[in-house]
């Protein structure tokens, strides 16, 4: 080991001597040294005796900004990465013997020789100060260091100057700390730490974020003369930064003169090595620092980077204050996993793009939920995240046009898919359907329970005597169904599957809108627009009919995880995007983890799962469909599915859900910038982007049956046989009818032996449901039996098990 690597002496004499004349003369030494006028006054006196003898004698402890990394779900792909300061700490093993020479080579020639105070460098100074030459601070390792933690472990602005600025108080403070610190640590720990803390420019702190950033590398690989560099550049970032061409003058002067001449005269390297050396070139560009969701490392990841982001700045359990939760999040070091599914986002994305450019003006949303944890797996849009939007075309509002607005497309920040902000959401048609269906089932109504429809339903909620949807000359609310049509006796499965709005309102009549809306809000709906909250407040919400209708603001990841909570049987889990949290000593976080309450009974959550089988062309267990919306999805997923599709009003917005016990996708076509447009959102669009992006993720996983309800009154309610009026006079079958309970219509006539004009049967027959609807079928007096095919004896069904 050569001499200038051996450890200082700590015996009593250098020790104590070191202390006297720092004590008695530091003040005095130190102030003429570095600021020759002020030695000339009296402060110097006061700060070589009250200022050395009263400073404690042990730093504070404090931590340096670290870098915060974002991993997607698989804990290895890297999102994105959060700081002030561009640093993260390496031990001293895992940084190259050339940049630790380099470093003493540059700043501290006796780093290895000194106590922390380099006595010869504070005469040194003081005779270059006194002559004219130029200024030197004769600051050790120990003592730059020790500036930096003064200035990291302050708590108010004041001790922030009083370890920064110029004043022979900081210097002899510095002096003090720096010899403590010298009987506490060895020399490696001291230049691990600097190495960990020092600036090198480009907005990097530290040796690792510095090797990234000028080479790209890990700091156990770098090379003499890329050390050398690094070293050289602690002295002033600014003046030698090589991506100037003053700077890149000045940093290899630097470099060529000093460090590596240096670092042979210490007998680090050998003149072979250093003539090597200062061959090496000298980079011209560096890496560019990303830092933050504008700069993930793909696009795609950039909407689920900012819904991370604004989870995170909601938590008070990072801070009282966004400014104290921000700086925990760019300074805190953390190792943060995510729930994002990099694959089914990737796959997501791709199924957009077949469907919709980035350029259109309106915009494809597709959000995905895990049931039973709330975890988010995918936020995709055919949208770039980008805050550059100079190049976006101007909005499709006409005000916001004429005022010289841009719109959302390709470029935008916004939260469009998780709302915030501007974005309260987008109405989203009958999907909402779904939360009337569970606060019936809630009350007691069952799935079996029927309504005879009408293409038109007057209603008792009241709107304006104006609107086109009142009833004609009163103020009474009278919907529609879309398309016209769906009249019939409809029971909830067969009502769902078809969308029968004239079932679903006075369903939600029946059992008061006001219990509806509660339920939305159990299952996460939000209300973020003004007009929604008022509507959905107490002494409002029993007269909004239209919402079972879907006219209140939702966004696809609000409605995603909605029905995640049905196939979550019933519980309802706060939508996260964190797996795991884990600070930099290694400590695992509670905070991101499902945070669940129960929305709604288990047996109400799977008989509602049930009928919403129904619109995705799926089967249910417990009923009958009768007719789908969405048919295509079930032959794609390929899996046991649910969903529903939505349409508002002339076709404005277009969604579907769809989902399986293992993901729910929630899709939206819309116009973000303007809902008042005049596009038609069409289901061929966003229908395909769900029902593939769900079968994509499904592909190879097992098929998962859902959960029938325990107690199977709620699907069928209290059964009652119905009376056998066949052939009698439509008058006693009428009445017998009545008095069983039922409530009784009169259908068309059909082929039957009674005579004509009596009863030739009933629909259904055999049993249905306490108070439900029996329609009376006429006879026509024709048996017309159904020829047997020639040849062929007749075919006959085998009783099944048990009958």
């Amino acid at each position: 080991m050569s001499s200038w690597m051996r450890r200082r002496d700590h015996n009593i004499f250098f020790n104590g001597f070191a202390f006297l004349l720092c004590g008695l003369l530091a003040g005095v030494v130190v102030a003429a040294a570095a600021f020759p006028v002020v030695a000339m006054s009296g402060l110097a006196a006061k700060a070589g005796g009250e200022t050395f003898a009263s400073l404690p004698g042990e730093l504070k402890a404090f931590s340096s900004p670290q870098i915060t990394r974002v991993y997607a779900s698989d804990n290895k792909t890297q999102l994105a990465q959060f700081y002030d300061e561009f640093r993260s700490d390496v031990r001293l093993k895992d940084i190259a013997k050339p940049m630790r020479d380099a470093m003493v080579a540059a700043e501290d020639r006796e780093f290895y020789n000194h106590n922390g105070v380099d006595l010869k460098g504070v005469a040194r100074a003081l005779v270059n100060n006194n002559n004219g030459k130029s200024k030197q601070g004769a600051s050790t390792i120990t003592m730059q260091w020790v500036r930096m933690s003064l200035a990291y472990s302050a708590t108010s602005p004041q001790e922030v100057v009083d370890a920064t600025e110029d004043t022979p108080k900081r210097k002899v403070t510095e002096m003090k700390y720096a010899m403590q610190v010298e009987k506490e640590l060895s020399k490696d720990q001291i230049l691990e730490r600097y190495l960990n803390i020092a600036p090198f420019g480009k907005q990097t702190y530290g040796i690792f974020a510095a090797s990234q950033v000028y080479f790209n590398k890990k700091p156990k690989d770098l090379t003499v003369g890329q050390a050398a560099l690094l070293a050289a550049v602690v002295k002033a970032p600014s003046a030698f930064d090589p991506t100037t061409a003053e700077g890149y003058k000045a940093i290899k002067q630097r470099r060529d003169a000093y460090v590596i001449p240096g670092m042979v005269e210490l007998g680090a390297i050998t003149q072979a090595q250093a003539d090597k050396a200062i061959k090496e070139p000298i980079p011209r560009k560096v890496k560019p620092i990303g830092n933050g969701c504008v700069s993930v490392s793909r696009n795609e990841w950039g909407f689920f980077c900012d819904f991370f982001y604004r989870w995170w700045m909601e938590r008070e359990q990072f801070g009282a204050t966004p400014y104290d939760r921000e700086r925990r999040l760019k300074s805190g070091g953390y190792r943060i996993t995510t729930t994002i599914d990099v694959k089914a986002q990737s796959q997501a994305r791709k199924r957009i793009a077949e469907l919709i450019s980035e350029k259109d003006t309106n915009a494809l949303l597709l959000a995905a939920v895990q049931p039973g944890t709330g975890k988010v797996r995918l936020l995709a849009a055919n949208r770039r995240f980008k805050l550059d939007e100079s190049k976006n075309s101007m909005s499709s509002d006409p005000a916001k046009r004429k005022r010289g607005i841009r719109g959302s497309y390709p470029n935008t920040t916004n939260p469009l898919l998780t709302g915030g902000g501007d974005i309260t959401g987008y109405q989203a048609g009958s999907v909402m359907k779904m939360f009337t269906m569970v606060a019936a089932l809630e009350k007691g109504v069952p799935l079996a329970y029927q309504i005879k429809t009408e293409k038109q339903y007057r209603s008792n909620y009241i709107i304006s005597s104006r609107s086109e949807s009142a009833c004609d000359g009163t103020h009474f609310w009278c919907p529609q169904n879309a398309g016209g049509g769906g009249e019939g006796v409809f029971n909830m499965w067969s009502a769902f599957g078809k969308s029968i709005n004239t079932y679903f309102v006075p369903l939600e009549e029946q059992i008061g809108a006001e219990r509806v809306v509660d339920a939305a809000k159990r299952f996460g709906i939000k209300f973020r627009a003004p007009s929604d909250a008022k509507l959905a407040s107490p002494g409002y919400s029993h007269q909004w009919g239209a919402f079972t209708l879907g006219v209140s603001a939702t966004t696809p990841l609000d409605m995603a995880n909605a029905y995640a909570t049905l196939a979550g049987d019933g519980m309802y889990c706060e939508p996260t995007p964190i797996e795991q949290i884990v600070t930099k000593d290694g400590q695992k976080l509670d905070i991101g983890k499902p945070q669940c309450k129960r929305a709604t009974s288990p047996d109400v959550a799977r008989a509602a799962l049930d009928a919403t089988r129904c619109p995705v062309g799926d089967s249910a267990r417990l009923g009958s469909c009768e007719g789908a919306t969405a048919p295509q999805t079930h032959d794609v997923v390929d899996h046991p599915v649910f969903g529903k599709t939505g349409t508002t009003d002339r076709d404005r917005t277009a969604s579907l859900i769809a989902g399986t016990t293992s993901l729910v996708v929630a899709g939206y076509l819309v116009n973000p910038d303007y809902q008042a447009h005049r596009d038609r959102m069409r289901h061929a669009q966003v229908n395909p982007a769900v029902y593939r992006t769900l079968g994509d993720y499904m592909q190879g996983k097992p098929s998962v049956q859902f959960k029938k309800p325990e107690n199977r009154k709620i699907a069928y309610g209290d059964q009652r046989r119905i009376p056998d009026v066949t052939c009698d006079s439509l008058g006693d079958a009428m009445d017998r009818l009545s008095d069983a309970g039922f409530r009784v219509y009169v259908g068309g006539d059909v082929d039957s032996k009674c005579p004509p004009g009596t009863v030739a049967g009933t629909a259904p027959s055999g049993r249905t449901i306490k108070g439900g609807i029996v329609t009376i079928q006429t006879s026509n007096g024709k048996d017309v039996p159904k020829p047997a095919l020639p040849g062929f004896p007749p075919i006959l069904t085998p009783p099944r098990p048990g009958e």
